[in-house]
């Protein structure tokens, strides 16, 4: 059995933490640096099978969609949504990942090579906000 019970279960976290990325005014200056890699990323998750869509975009207010959206997505990363949460807690090499197939990443590579180093910094958000959502069920993982 995998870290989330169901799509809601990753929309509750992971999409909790796009949007606090997105909306919260203690995180604008990184919102900010994710805007300018001006792309629409998409967040493809299986097991349980859930999709995030972040409009990350120069000159336009951010926006996380969860499910279905018209937005058509230039990057879209694709995995097991218990990879996305140890990725996010920090524990998983993208590099690696990539090579063994476990993440997918498709659309501009040069979109994509602007995300990458913007993810570090995340790292600690998303370990506080799953502290302040009572989920050491996520926090205590292999």
């Amino acid at each position: 059995m995998g870290y989330f019970k169901d799509a809601d279960d990753v929309y509750a976290t992971l999409g909790t933490l796009f949007r606090e990325l997105a909306t919260d005014p203690e995180h604008a200056e990184l919102a900010e640096r994710f805007r300018k890699a001006d792309t629409v990323l998409q967040h493809v998750y299986r097991e349980p099978d859930a999709t995030i869509t972040q409009r990350l975009q120069e000159g336009e207010e951010a926006e996380v969609i969860f499910g279905e959206t018209e937005l058509e997505p230039e990057v879209t990363m694709s995995m097991e949504a218990d990879t996305a949460h140890l990725f996010w807690l920090g524990r998983v090499n993208v590099t690696r990942a990539l090579a063994r197939g476990q993440i997918k990443a498709s659309g501009s590579v040069a979109k994509i090579l602007k995300l990458v180093p913007l993810t570090k910094p995340v790292y600690p958000i998303y370990k506080a906000q799953l502290e302040k959502q009572g989920r050491d069920d996520l926090l205590n993982v292999d």
